[in-house]
């Protein structure tokens, strides 16, 4: 039919910009193209007039010396082939074949999946031209397949051998071949996106990192071996904020930073389960401290797991493994003549006819007035007691005074063991660079002196004691809850020792409140030096003052503050919590949580930092008029050292920022190195902006656009192993868009994702927080439920007293 309108011509009147190449306006063009090529009809192209309102036609083309407007690409082909005109059995082959290409064919044209367009296309071979020639259904099936065809993989042609046959012969006729150059300059570019899978990643040999919690972690022998604790949190309460930054969530950023540097890391924790805490709190709610220590242990690690917390092993101390280890301790601090024995004068509560352990006692404190303080320690100013130093003592069960009585006590002697203790804390202290107020606060031990320190308790719920003349009483808890480390290790490994009795080849980093740090830096290591064992004995400790929550401290009586099971009931995801608690990280000052800055710190710094800079990349090259998911090749110019280019300037930058960030890291200053990554996020949002990254770059400086992808996807590259210690979930999600492993991180910023390989989808990072939910949050957690956890107070002691009596009454029985 070539020729048949040779003399005649129409006009292709484009209304919008040029529209991408897998959509029914793009064939649409191709197929107006192809027959009017194949009928001799010339095509003029014009520009539409600006209407108000604009027409969201992307283009018509007028007939009939502009008479006539048709809007349909396949009218238009109807119109140039004189369909209407062909005897009666070609024009309804002709009509059903269209008919079927607009219900089915050009519905499957943008699908994702192109072998289903090929396959459609396949179905109809026969139907199409033998020959080079192009007919009506020629035009209209090319023009709707064309962006299949073109971009089918090797497979899908062997496929559809018959169909790739003909679309030769298409491509070669000159009528297809006379209008493509056209066609590709008046359509945008798209790329089919591969699904990112194994076989697409493009990754440098090595930089994958993986932890397995189930794997028994061993040291190795030439290996960095890091061993890592967390104090381990009294068993009978909920953790709030505070307890959680202050030990186990700081404790946790540390072994996840350990384990991306690629050193051999074991972090253990568990709840500390014996002692008058547990006896005490027992008593309150009427059940035993079995079932006590059961309930709250479970309540701890749902609490950790919901946080992410990367405990290689979390365990308990009520085991046989803290009995058997702890009373072997003690028969070797016993045998090297490290432990004595005197009377202690003790409250005796009448009443109840028992001896009051410390935490049974209440009373005002000596030293600042405190009227609320325990037998064992103030809390206001967090001076160390016995109970008899109390004054106006009196029983936490009863509220009755108690009187003094005698009972034999085994102590450790802890001047005998000073000159040594001074010597390990001078030569950890300066080799492990200590946390400053630890430091200061072990020194003011040493400075007063040590004494004699009582390590056993009239108690029935804890370690027996295993020496003659003392079976009716237990260790004293802190005695035996550092033991509880090691135990807990045991638990995990029968190897055990290879941790714990391993100095030469182990460092110890311990983290912990303030209120820990004697307990940590002087009773347990002297207790080790007593054993005369080759103890693993503390290389860093990583100290945390208070934080606060807005005006007060947290009260879980008083219904005050954020508990883990809280923050949980907010909705907003575990890792905005672990970034804000991290940011805020009280390593030598007390810090307070307030909700504005909790909303404000995920809305300015999380979602406009880190996930502006994210989305913005991933985005830009996932879309497929750009690259369509794979990583462009950097020009090497442009990145090479000692170019001055805004590209190389971002790579000694971030390089400068991550050695900083490695420093803080190491010296355990997790405030700033979280500091060091958010810097390096801000200084890729920078380069993004001085790089101006858009579609003009793109399309007019494909070099230099090249280059900013290459490197920026890099950087988020990067981004996701400096996340990992304070965003785990952040950081797997980066990776994820990435199709990239989650992975180590090496001193110095490199291109580890290579030209040709392709990333994954894009997801959002963060979403913003209505700043209204502050002000509802303060009103839920500040206090208001006071009056119901009164009730619930009174309800408790009700409870406890009744079972208290319910014991007596046995007991006379018996």
């Amino acid at each position: 039919m070539s020729g048949e309108n040779a003399g005649t011509s129409i006009t292709f009147v484009r209304n919008l910009a040029a529209q991408p190449a897998n959509t029914p306006a793009a064939a649409g063009l191709l197929k107006i193209l192809v027959a009017s090529q194949a009928t001799g009809t010339a095509v003029q192209m014009a520009e539409a007039e600006k209407t108000v309102p604009k027409s969201k036609q992307p283009y018509w083309v007028l007939v009939d010396g502009g008479n006539t407007k048709l809007y349909d690409a396949n009218a238009v082909v109807r119109y140039l082939f004189k369909v209407g005109t062909l005897p009666l059995s070609e024009r309804l082959s002709i009509e059903q074949l269209l008919e079927w290409e607009e219900k089915t064919l050009s519905a499957l044209s943008t699908d994702a999946n192109l072998d289903l367009v090929l396959a459609a296309a396949d179905s109809r071979l026969g139907q199409l031209s033998k020959s080079a020639s192009v007919g009506a259904v020629d035009a209209v099936v090319l023009g709707t397949a064309y962006y299949a065809l073109s971009n089918a993989k090797e497979a899908a042609i062997a496929k559809y051998a018959g169909l790739f046959e003909w679309f030769e012969r298409q491509l070669a006729s000159p009528a297809v071949n006379a209008v493509l150059p056209a066609y590709k300059e008046n359509v945008v570019r798209v790329l089919v996106r591969e699904e990112p899978s194994l076989e697409n990643r493009k990754v440098r040999a090595g930089i994958e990192f993986s932890f397995d919690p189930k794997e028994t972690v061993l040291p190795k022998e030439g290996a960095e071996n890091v061993l890592i604790t967390s104090a381990l949190p009294y068993v009978n309460n909920v953790p709030h904020l505070g307890n959680i930054i202050g030990s186990t969530l700081s404790a946790d950023a540390f072994a996840r930073y350990s384990r991306v540097r690629g050193r051999n890391t074991l972090y253990i924790c568990g709840t500390d389960e014996y002692g008058t805490t547990t006896e005490t709190k027992a008593l309150e709610e009427g059940v035993s401290c079995q079932a006590l220590c059961d309930k709250y242990s479970a309540l701890h690690q749902q609490v950790y797991e919901w946080f992410g917390l990367s405990f290689n092993h979390f365990g308990r101390t009520s085991t046989a493994k803290q009995t058997e280890i702890v009373q072997a301790t003690f028969e070797k601090c016993h045998a090297n003549g490290f432990v004595s024995e005197a009377q202690l004068t003790q409250l005796f509560c009448e009443t109840c006819s028992r001896f009051l352990a410390d935490r049974f006692v209440e009373g005002t404190c000596p030293s600042c007035g405190y009227d609320d303080a325990r037998g064992d320690q103030c809390d206001k100013c967090g001076k160390l007691l016995n109970a008899n130093e109390l004054v106006e003592p009196r029983c936490k069960l009863d509220g009755n005074r108690p009187v003094l009585r005698d009972s034999r006590h085994l102590f450790l002697d802890l001047d005998q063991l000073q000159p040594r203790c001074e010597e390990f804390v001078k030569r950890s202290s300066e080799a492990g660079d200590w946390s400053s107020n630890g430091l200061t606060i072990t020194k003011n031990w040493l400075r007063e002196g040590l004494r004699p320190r009582c390590i056993t308790r009239d108690l029935k719920w804890g370690v027996p004691v295993p020496l003659k003349g003392f079976e009716d009483k237990v260790f004293y808890v802190w005695f035996d809850a550092c033991i509880g480390y090691p135990s807990i290790t045991a638990n995990y490994t029968s190897e055990w020792e290879r941790w714990w009795k391993n100095p030469d080849n182990v460092k110890l980093y311990q983290f912990m409140g303030k209120d820990n740090v004697p307990f940590h830096t002087v009773v347990f290591p002297s207790t080790q030096l007593a054993s005369g064992e080759p103890w693993t004995m503390l290389h860093h400790i990583s100290t945390c003052e208070y934080l606060n929550y807005e005006t007060g401290k947290f009260s879980k009586s008083r219904g005050v503050g954020v508990f883990g099971n809280n923050a949980q009931d907010t909705g907003v995801p575990p890792d905005v919590w672990r970034y804000f608690l991290l940011a805020n990280r009280p390593e030598k000052s007390d810090t307070i949580f307030t909700w504005s800055d909790f909303v404000s710190r995920n809305n300015n710094e999380l979602l406009n930092n880190v996930g502006n800079l994210c989305n913005r990349v991933v985005k830009f090259l996932d879309k497929n008029t750009n690259y369509g998911g794979v990583v462009p090749a950097a020009d090497p110019a442009l990145i090479a050292p000692g170019a001055d280019t805004t590209d190389r300037r971002l790579i000694y930058d971030v390089n400068a920022l991550l050695a900083e960030y490695i420093q803080n890291m190491d010296g355990v200053h997790i405030k700033a190195g979280l500091r060091s990554a958010m810097e390096i996020s801000a200084r890729g949002n920078l380069y993004l902006q001085d790089s101006r990254l858009d579609n003009t770059l793109f399309s007019e400086s494909r070099a230099q656009c090249d280059t900013v992808i290459a490197v920026a996807t890099n950087l988020i590259y990067l981004l996701s192993a400096l996340l990992h210690p304070f965003m785990p979930a952040t950081s797997a999600c980066i990776a994820r868009q990435l199709n990239a492993p989650e992975r180590v991180l090496a001193e110095t910023f490199e291109l580890e994702l290579q030209p040709g390989h392709v990333i994954g989808k894009p997801e959002y990072l963060f979403t913003s927080i209505d700043e209204k939910k502050a002000e509802e949050w303060r009103a839920k957690y500040g206090g208001k439920q006071e009056a119901s956890d009164d009730k619930k107070d009174k309800k408790d002691k009700k409870k406890a007293k009744a079972a208290e009596k319910k014991a007596e009454k046995k007991a006379e029985e018996q």
